[in-house]
């Protein structure tokens, strides 16, 4: 059956029912939605809205979730329960073929920051590698008839991602309300949408760079003067930084300070008691040198997990801590090393550090 929304106001100990209005008009639930889509119950970041599609409409509203899932919104207006439908589910073939560069470019014509920085605000986060993994279909009215209820029903039983948002309008006193109801809660499990195969979702790799964080307490000053990167601690951290080929280009961040250097590795990882690293024309043992800093704790450590793991380097650009740079949605991750794909953090980086791609 339709979904009814009632709200009763508590005066003393009398219920009073607040008066259930019509909306000024439906399109307003569009301009809320795109002010503030979190009215769904998710954080959600509006990255188009009255998107043109190769099927003629303009899909209403498309947004992107924290784990990069495509949203898209679709009122209902005064179609009938078949045409929005159809018109979702049609929407929903077009997105599903979307590639990063393609939900890129539409928020950026949306947008008036870069993506990945708007990401970050909404988030606090870089968006991650792969966008629209899945996909959520809603249709959204100001009331819910029982047509549309048996087909949005009928499809979700068969593993389609649609739902259906409903808004009541109220008003009581000069106040206005709106509430809301789902026709499927989030505790019912929405299903995942099929996949379309992953091809361009995922950031492409460049098969050179490589993000390496460098914290923990270590001393980066003697990182920079021997020529060196270094995790331990842990498989978590160590075992991505044995995972450094030589020959890779890796891009360095200091935990919540920023990117300070650039640089190519030299050889593989080896332990810290035998990590050799070169110095002018010649190498040398690092555990030899004259450090600032004292070694991390687990730098003799027997377990191979958790001793420090070094990796020598060929600094390109390495720069002190108080020089560091980051911007607003710049990639970031606590794995000591990984393959760096975001365009949007190489762009800046290469320019900050006057770097091309031949070198």
């Amino acid at each position: 059956m339709p979904v009814e929304m009632r709200m009763w106001r508590i005066d003393g100990e009398e219920p009073k029912p607040l008066t259930t209005s019509v909306l000024p008009a439906e399109k307003d639930l569009h301009e809320f939605l795109k002010r503030d889509p979190s009215l769904l119950g998710d954080r959600l970041l509006v990255i188009g809205s009255e998107v043109i599609t190769p099927y003629g409409p303009r899909l209403d509203l498309l947004a992107i979730d924290a784990d990069g899932n495509l949203n898209l919104l679709e009122l209902k207006r005064d179609k009938t329960p078949r045409e929005v439908v159809a018109q979702v589910l049609d929407y929903g073939s077009w997105a599903s073929t979307l590639s990063r560069d393609d939900i890129i470019d539409i928020a950026t014509k949306h947008l008036d920051q870069p993506f990945e920085a708007a990401f970050e605000d909404v988030f606090g986060s870089a968006p991650p590698d792969e966008l629209n993994g899945d996909l959520s279909l809603t249709i959204v009215a100001a009331e819910l008839d029982a047509s549309s209820e048996r087909i949005v029903n009928y499809l979700r039983d068969f593993g389609v991602p649609v739902n259906a948002v409903f808004f009541s309008y109220l008003e009581n006193d000069g106040r206005r309300y709106l509430a809301r109801s789902w026709l499927a809660t989030s505790e019912e499990g929405a299903p995942a949408a099929p996949s379309a195969g992953k091809k361009g979702k995922r950031a492409a790799w460049n098969g050179l760079d490589w993000y390496v964080s460098y914290g923990g307490n270590r001393n980066w000053e003697d990182a920079r003067r021997f020529n060196f990167i270094a995790a331990g601690g842990g498989r978590f951290y160590s075992q991505t930084m044995r995972s450094l080929p030589e020959g890779a280009r890796v891009w360095v961040n200091l935990p919540g300070t920023g990117y300070v250097a650039v640089g190519r590795t030299l050889a593989p990882a080896r332990r810290w008691t035998d990590a050799m690293v070169k110095l002018g024309e010649g190498w040398v043992k690092l555990s030899e040198q004259d450090l600032a800093g004292t070694p991390h704790p687990h730098f003799d450590d027997a377990d191979a997990d958790m001793a420090e793991w070094v990796v020598p380097v060929e600094w390109l650009d390495a720069r002190p801590e108080a020089a560091a740079f980051w911007e607003k949605g710049m990639f970031a991750s606590q794995h000591s090393a990984c393959k760096l794909r975001q365009e949007f953090t190489l762009g800046r980086l290469a320019v900050h550090f006057n770097i091309d791609d031949g070198e």
